[in-house]
């Protein structure tokens, strides 16, 4: 026989693997423009008819715009059918995220990386959505309405929310992801993205989202699901790529939820006689570890298993000093953590965001790890992990002494009685409480006792009845504090502004977005100014009181100012913002949205007399 036709059927099998490997990522941008992988995938009858359903209800999100008392730019408005689309605008009925392009990452407040974290998980928010009936999904639809391109994952899940009886189990499968891709376009658009089959039905679906590269919030109006109440059967002309008939293991491995075999690797302490341990028995004991802290935690359990040699370097705990386990959040359950367990006796960073949900993690699981693993912490992040409750604060209060950083951000099913153990920690240095239940007793517990402070997060706290009495507190007791989030706090007034002024004069980043009660004519604001010269960040959101002598006390007092937003203020003039891009040289965020006096052609000549600025002007159709 010719050697040709050897490797002939040698580059056959080359490209039909290849074909599968794209196949199981469904991912690529060249898939999503094809629709081969959909048209004739399956046969329907009549019985089995395409169910299209718009979105029931909002069951869990990381964050939003909008108030917890209100409709307006919160995620519940994604409930239902549309109430903008296929409008273009900034609308108060749509769903919009907190935050929006890099200022956040660019804030005094911003959190540091974690090391070890995949490059393919980027995702920043998300929400999840209940649908009426179970279905095998066909297609799922976004609605975006302004300043497209936020959504990189879509993910489905096994369990039923409406069902009066458990799961055994609970599997989240992805339908869909991409990298993070700029929009050019602001406008209103249908985002359909090619997903892939799956082997169950689903009520629940999960958006998650980057908004890295957009250059205002963007607003989502509602979610279609399309589906069939049957499996649909597979058509004898189908494509070359049958993403129905594919396994799931690559797929999930490749977008960062790989961790299906995790507890059996790392469970895995008999290890095959093999060859010797080649060149690395040569290598110091250190440069080993130095090259296997640049692998992802599931690849340092597959190398685990190549040897003895390499095994033992991937189980010392001080490869787990920091410990990133939000990418594997659909995965992570009390089997990992217990596997885990040994070792992270080191472990000084621990992210645990997003995790534990649907009864993943138990407290007792949680209690357990920590016990064994907490008493190096200095940084434990906890969003969005609804599995907390009192008995979990109790147990990091005394088993973390030396912790300094706490993440609770939209814990919202924390009940308040829970806060009072925060007040334990003596050294905590930054305390993000955003979207939580805490109430006015614990938290002025937590100042008294919390006097190192440095960054604290109050956002959108619904539970306190005096922030006054709050920021008499942290003017007396935090010191040292250098960033605040105020935002959507409902009574504060000129007040307590004068407290947190005197009090806390190294302050860096002040949120006061959405607070009604503030007036300009109280000289607040220019006190702020005068007493505050180091402000890198001031956001005086939806403040209709903001007037040229605030803004011309800034210009003044404030030089290190880098971002500012008074959206909505109708007593600014083009003049006074002139005068503090001139003073302030390093002012690279200015939000002007829906300012009646800064028209169109003002921030033009803005733009044009000080390019570096990004100066925003939002608007409504």
């Amino acid at each position: 026989m010719s050697p040709v036709f050897p490797m002939l059927t040698v580059l056959t099998m080359f490209y039909y693997m290849c074909l599968r490997r794209r196949a199981r990522t469904a991912t690529r941008g060249e898939m999503m423009n094809s629709h081969r992988t959909i048209e004739s995938n399956s046969r329907t009858s009549p019985l089995n008819a395409e169910v299209v359903q718009y979105a029931k209800e909002v069951v869990d999100f990381s964050s939003h715009y909008g108030s917890e008392n209100s409709m307006s730019y919160t995620m519940w408005n994604l409930a239902g059918v549309p109430n903008v689309f296929p409008s273009s605008g900034d609308f108060t009925q749509t769903a919009v995220f907190r935050t929006y392009g890099t200022w956040w990452d660019q804030c005094p407040s911003a959190f540091l990386p974690f090391k070890r974290t995949p490059h393919n998980f980027q995702s920043q928010d998300y929400v999840e959505l209940t649908f009426e009936q179970q279905v095998y999904p066909t297609a799922v639809h976004v609605l975006e309405t302004y300043h497209p391109g936020a959504v990189i994952r879509i993910l489905a899940c096994s369990a039923n929310p409406y069902s009066p009886s458990p799961p055994a189990e609970v599997r989240w499968e992805i339908l869909w992801s991409e990298r993070p891709t700029k929009v050019n376009a602001s406008q209103a658009r249908q985002f359909k993205p090619c997903i892939k089959q799956i082997n169950f039905p689903t009520n629940l679906i999960r958006l998650e989202i980057n908004s890295s590269l957009l250059d205002y919030y963007t607003e989502l109006d509602a979610v279609v699901l399309h589906g069939m109440k049957e499996k649909p059967v597979l058509s004898l002309k189908t494509s070359l790529i049958d993403m129905n008939d594919l396994e799931d293991d690559d797929y999930e491995e490749e977008d960062g939820c790989g961790m299906d075999n995790l507890n059996k690797k790392f469970s895995s302490t008999a290890l095959k006689e093999g060859p010797n341990n080649g060149y690395f028995d040569k290598l110091p004991y250190e440069l080993i570890q130095l090259i296997l802290n640049h692998l992802t935690l599931p690849d340092l359990c597959r190398l685990a298993q190549t040897c003895k040699l390499l095994h033992q370097h991937c189980c010392d705990p001080l490869q787990y000093i920091h410990l990133n386990l939000q990418p594997y959040w659909a995965k992570l359950n009390d089997t990992s953590l217990e596997f885990l367990q040994a070792r992270c006796t080191l472990v000084q960073w621990l992210n645990l965001s997003w995790t534990g949900n649907r009864g993943f993690i138990s407290v007792a699981g949680f209690s357990r790890f920590l016990k064994v693993c907490g008493s190096e912490l200095v940084r434990l992040e906890l969003s969005c992990s609804h599995f907390l409750n009192e008995t979990c604060l109790e147990v990091i209060s005394e088993m973390c002494p030396d912790l300094q950083d706490l993440n609770l951000s939209s814990c919202d099913k924390l009940p308040p009685q829970a806060f009072n153990h925060i007040a334990k920690l003596c050294s905590l240095k930054r305390l993000v409480l955003y979207r939580t239940k805490v109430e006015q007793t614990a938290l002025l517990s937590i100042l008294n006792f919390c006097s190192e402070l440095q960054h604290l997060s109050l956002g959108s706290c619904i539970m306190i009845e005096d922030y006054d009495v709050i920021a008499s507190m942290i003017g007396a007791k935090c010191k040292k504090l250098r960033t605040l989030d105020l935002w959507r706090c409902k009574n504060i007034t000129e007040n307590g502004i004068a407290e947190l002024a005197s009090g806390c004069p190294l302050l860096e980043e002040l949120d006061l977005g959405w607070c009604p009660t503030l007036q300009s004519s109280t000289g607040c604001f220019a006190r702020l100014a005068r007493q505050l010269p180091n402000l890198q960040k001031l956001f005086l959101t939806a403040n209709r009181s903001v007037c040229d002598t605030d803004i011309e006390e800034l210009a003044c007092n404030c030089i290190r100012l880098r971002q500012l937003d008074i959206l909505g203020t109708r007593m600014v003039s083009p003049a006074s913002l002139r005068k503090l891009l001139e003073s302030c040289k390093d002012l690279s965020l200015l939000d002007v949205s829906f300012c009646s006096q800064i028209d169109n052609r003002a921030v033009l000549e803005l733009n044009a007399a000080f390019p570096k600025v990004f100066i925003k002007k939002s608007f409504t159709q």
